[in-house]
């Protein structure tokens, strides 16, 4: 199940001067993105916005550091658009806070509806992963048997050639 626990807070504001907080360009290097993307995933919404030192310079936690990683792997390693990244982040979040919500409320019918919620937040993220799923195995299918028929072009030529020069064409002897 796609997890990502974040507790962002606006303490990363107040904690701005405090020790351990990474300059975009650090934050950076140590996920294996540049610059720009990080500046990109925060302006779309992907990553709050991050803390500023008193020169303006934007500062990173290690949730932040997390998050990027997690947004990152799922850009690089699973093939989601950031649009994709964004609806599943939102589908995270919203789940968090249903669970707050859920045990803040000693209310029957707000705890089902909550739980209808977060169940329909479940089955959203089902489906998207499974379409996911779907299109990249029709990639691999489109793919074999492009595969099979450059073996089946091979194979006949090979044989072609055989014929028209009376041996094999692979540098092995005929059995005889």
């Amino acid at each position: 199940m796609l997890r990502y626990y974040a507790n962002m807070t606006d303490e990363k504001t107040a904690a701005a001067g405090v020790a351990g907080l990474l300059r975009i360009q650090e934050v950076a290097a140590q996920i294996g993105a540049t610059p720009r993307s990080v500046r990109y995933w925060e302006e779309l919404g992907l990553l709050r916005p991050a803390a500023r030192s008193d020169g303006d310079y934007r500062l990173y936690d290690q949730t932040d550091v997390d998050r990027l990683r997690f947004i990152k792997g799922l850009r690089d390693d699973a093939g989601f658009s950031l649009a994709e990244i964004a609806q599943l982040l939102e589908d995270e979040a919203a789940r968090e806070r249903s669970h707050e919500a859920y045990h803040a409320t000693t209310d029957p019918s707000a705890r089902l509806r909550i739980l209808r919620d977060r169940a329909a937040r479940y089955e959203h993220q089902i489906r998207m992963l499974r379409g996911k799923i779907e299109r990249l195995t029709a990639m691999v299918d489109a793919a074999e048997t492009r595969l099979a028929r450059q073996n089946e072009l091979a194979a006949g030529l090979a044989a072609e050639m055989d014929a028209t020069a009376g041996g094999p064409t692979n540098n092995e002897e005929h059995p005889e």
